[in-house]
Formats: structure tokens, C-alpha cells, sequence
């Protein structure tokens, strides 16, 4: 018996609190790991039209005899660590709908994956998205944000639109630590990000390897989730009264408040390079010669930079961002909304076949 191929597009989110450290795990997890976040964290999903996506084909079929994964044109090793961590939340889904067929899955990102720029949150919550969907499965957004946590913490607040929160939640077995929407992507239209491209290179040190080792090793650590909390709150006030000073205020020190304890890690975590700090150093400058918060910047577990700032403000933002030496490109994104199942047409894969559509790199 073969299901029917789904094909689901997903874009990425930004947090603007962060999501770094993962609590201890209780005695009844049924996983090896549970992405239970040290804090809560919260979100704006991005929308930069094709720059910023992940489209990914999802079918379960008996004339499969293993899973297989295509990522970018290139087939996977479902042995590695690192995917098997990711498939769990497949195992889960498989488990509620009682089907024991294997997966073919392709998924393309049009942006540089595992750079900072939260390939894996579009890439994970399109996969449960389309494999849920592909099962058959009818399940709410709680459920399905608990499964996609799983795979990828920060994936799922890619299950939703506009402004998202991800709750750390405090029952061992991870029910309570899901996302929610608090605002939808028409809330604070006039937002735009910038992000900036400082490079395409993958980051040497995964986010997961460098959570483990904060939590391990950095003194300044025990500060953070307390100063996270107390951020969502602020964020969310800053939200109710669409107040963007005040909400550039909270974004940049929490971005700075995370890669300190990076830096406190032993050894240290640097994602940011030069260039990065460049960015900094022309968004603080741009707000003193305003006098007035007109941009802020946010760097997640990597060196591209992005730039929120209200639309009336994107041009003299974008014109001091190209003056920065080493920028190698800036996109433009608007808040984004939640992920959508694509037509037939746009499947990348081939139903008769069980095949990818598009050439394969050899």
C-alpha cells in the first residue's frame, strides 16, 4: 500500500529571545533527548519569498524497504547521530497512526543549512508538518508543536505564523513545553528584517554540541534562563503596545546575553566573526546619530546577522548595513506565516517511481 505524497513549504523563525540549553531530562522520557529548553523563547517567523524556504515531499510506502532522506539533491546517512535524533519525531508520528511503513522524504532549503539562520526549525517542522499529514494523521497544534520539538527545538515555533512563543514547560515528559502563536503575521505588519549574509560556511560546532557544553562547563549560565523568562515577559509587553524601542531594547540584550555564555563555555563558543561585530558596531552607531532605537540586531547560533526595524526606517537601515565591509548579501523578510501543503505539481517526488524529481549529486 502506498500513501499519498505530500508536499509542505516552511520558513524559518527568528528568535528574539533565545533558546539555548537544554533542563535535565525526567525519569519517564521515553527519548534519548526531549529538546527540553532550559527558558522560554519567542519568535517571528520570517517570510523573504524564495531566499528563505524549505519545500519538502513526504510519502510512507510498503514498496519502501528503509527510510531515505534526500537534503539539497543529496541522499543522507540515516546512520548518523545527528538524523537519528532528528527522525524520532517520524518514529512518534509513525507510532500514533499505527503505520509501520517506510518514509521517502526530499526536502530542498534555498538558503545555506546549518549557518544560523534556523535551516533545521523550517526544515523539521516542514517534515512533521507533510509526514503527518502524509499518516493521515489528524492531531492539534499542541500535539504536532511537542512532536517537531523532539526532531528540533526551535521547529516548532516554524509550526506558526507571526509572533511565537515556545514555553519551557515543566513536566518531565515534555507535554507542557510546546508553542503557541501570540500574535498572527498581520499583528505588526510594518516590521521588516534585514538579514545579512556574513557567510555561507557551516558552522564548526552544531547548536546541540554547544548547548551540551554550555550548560556543562559556564558559570554565567545559571543567570540566563531566569534573565530569558523575564525577556519573553518584556517582549510580550513591548508586543501588546507594538513598542519598537522597547523591543530592540530586550532583542539586543538577549542576543548579547546568549553568545556571552558561549564565550564563558569551556572551551569558548564563537559563533559571531568580524564581520558580525561590524554589524553591531553600525546599528549602535545608526541609533546614536538618531538618537533614538531605530534598528536592532540578533545573531543566532552563527555569524549572519539579522536587523529588525520598522519599515519607514528599512532604506536608512539597508544604507548603513552596505557600507559594512564583508556583508555578502542582505535579504529582505516580512513576518511569515505558518507552513502550507504545496499542490501535487510542486511535489518533489516522482509517485510512480519513489523517486526525486530533480538530479541527484553523485
Amino acid at each position: 500500500m502506498q500513501g499519498k505524497v505530500i508536499t509542505v513549504l516552511a520558513r524559518p523563525n527568528l528568535a528574539l529571545v533565545k533558546y539555548w540549553g537544554k533542563r535535565e531530562k525526567g525519569k519517564d522520557c521515553k527519548y534519548t533527548s526531549l529538546n527540553l529548553p532550559q527558558n522560554s523563547s519567542l519568535s517571528i517567523t520570517l517570510d523573504a519569498g524564495e531566499e528563505l524556504l524549505t519545500r519538502t515531499s513526504v510519502v510512507f510506502s510498503e514498496k519502501l524497504a528503509q527510510d531515505t532522506f534526500y537534503l539539497n539533491g543529496k541522499k543522507q546517512d540515516m546512520k548518523s547521530p545527528e538524523l537519528k535524533e532528528r527522525f524520532l519525531a517520524i518514529e512518534e508520528l509513525r507510532k500514533l497512526s499505527g503505520v509501520g511503513t517506510r518514509a521517502l522524504i526530499v526536502s530542498n532549503n534555498s538558503f545555506p543549512t546549518a549557518s544560523g539562520l534556523a535551516s533545521s526549525a523550517s526544515g523539521l517542522a516542514a517534515l512533521t508538518f507533510a509526514a503527518s499529514k502524509a499518516l493521515g494523521l489528524k492531531i492539534d497544534s499542541n500535539k504536532l508543536s511537542e512532536i517537531t520539538r523532539i526532531g528540533s527545538g526551535s521547529a516548532c515555533r516554524s509550526l506558526f505564523g507571526g509572533f511565537v512563543v515556545w514555553n519551557r514547560g515543566k513536566l518531565p515528559d515534555g507535554s507542557d513545553s510546546v508553542a503557541r502563536q501570540v500574535f498572527d503575521e498581520y499583528y505588526w505588519p510594518e516590521l521588516t528584517t534585514l538579514i545579512c549574509m556574513t557567510t555561507r560556511e557551516k558552522k564548526k560546532i552544531s547548536s546541540r554540541a554547544g548547548m551540551r557544553q554550555t550548560v556543562a562547563t559556564s558559570e554565567l549560565y545559571k543567570l540566563r534562563p531566569d534573565i530569558a523568562e523575564e525577556h519573553v515577559k518584556e517582549i510580550i509587553k513591548a508586543l501588546n503596545k507594538k513598542d519598537f524601542e522597547a523591543l530592540a531594547r530586550v532583542t539586543m540584550a538577549d542576543a548579547m546575553n546568549m553568545h556571552s555564555v558561549m564565550l564563558d563555555t569551556r572551551p569558548p563558543i564563537i559563533y559571531l566573526n568580524d564581520v558580525s561585530k561590524e554589524v553591531i558596531y553600525a546599528v549602535e552607531d545608526l541609533n546614536e546619530s538618531e538618537k533614538r532605537l531605530v534598528a536592532a540586531y540578533t545573531f543566532d547560533a552563527g555569524p549572519n546577522a539579522c536587523v529588525i526595524c520598522a519599515e519607514s526606517d528599512a532604506d536608512k537601515v539597508f544604507a548603513k548595513l552596505k557600507g559594512v565591509r564583508g556583508i555578502e548579501k542582505i535579504l529582505k523578510a516580512k513576518i511569515g506565516s505558518s507552513p502550507k501543503v504545496l499542490s501535487d505539481s510542486e511535489s518533489l517526488i516522482n509517485p510512480k517511481t519513489l523517486e526525486p524529481k530533480f538530479a541527484l549529486e553523485k
